[in-house]
């Protein structure tokens, strides 16, 4: 693991995936926020991903329910208990394969991967850091207008996904989901989600 740099020098982009290089098995819990407007309360969904591989990524919801999607090959499987399991192309779901391939380069420390689908934009320090995603793809740019990263030395502990309309979706990694707690709205979630890199 790369020492830990000081904490009151500006970080760039490479220092950034230099620390978020992680070799295939790798798994990380998560613990995400939805809205919904049939929904009183904001839908917390936890669980964990996955990357047993180099070519596949894994979302395993365990709370509230339980759901497993595989992302490898081109597609995605949505497997539910007593259901049959759901084969969808990911050139039908672009937000899908962004994920896939941003989740790869970046365990993988590919700079160069990683600008192939969005414009990469990095700030803060060591104990503080961002790195926001902007979508070069017209039609995953649609829905999603920009991915920030936060995260703290070598530990990525926040995803906030802008979408291009519509309310964030804050999603907790690591030992931020870890001590996330009890999440009622989305200003507490995007609260904690901001600072869990402090």
């Amino acid at each position: 693991m790369p020492p830990v740099a000081s904490r009151g020098r500006q970080v760039d982009a490479d220092w950034i995936l230099q620390r978020m290089t992680r070799p295939p098995p790798q798994a990380t819990p998560f613990v995400e926020l939805r809205l919904s407007a049939t929904l009183r309360r904001p839908l917390v969904v936890a669980g964990e991903y996955r990357r047993p591989d180099a070519a596949t990524l894994v979302r395993e919801v365990r709370v509230p329910y339980a759901e497993t999607t595989t992302i490898r090959g081109g597609d995605a499987v949505v497997a539910r208990a007593g259901r049959t399991p759901r084969t969808a192309s990911l050139s039908r779901v672009p937000e899908l394969a962004a994920l896939q391939a941003s989740f790869g380069a970046l365990l993988a420390g590919d700079r160069t991967l990683l600008e192939t689908h969005y414009a990469i934009e990095a700030d803060g320090v060591p104990a503080d850091w961002t790195l926001t995603l902007t979508p070069r793809d017209v039609r995953t740019a649609g829905r999603i207008a920009a991915v920030v990263l936060r995260g703290r030395d070598d530990e990525l502990r926040c995803i906030e996904t802008r979408p291009a309309q519509g309310e964030p979706q804050p999603t907790l990694l690591g030992s931020a989901a870890a001590g996330a707690g009890e999440l009622a709205s989305l200003d507490q979630a995007l609260q904690q989600c901001r600072d869990a890199a402090r």
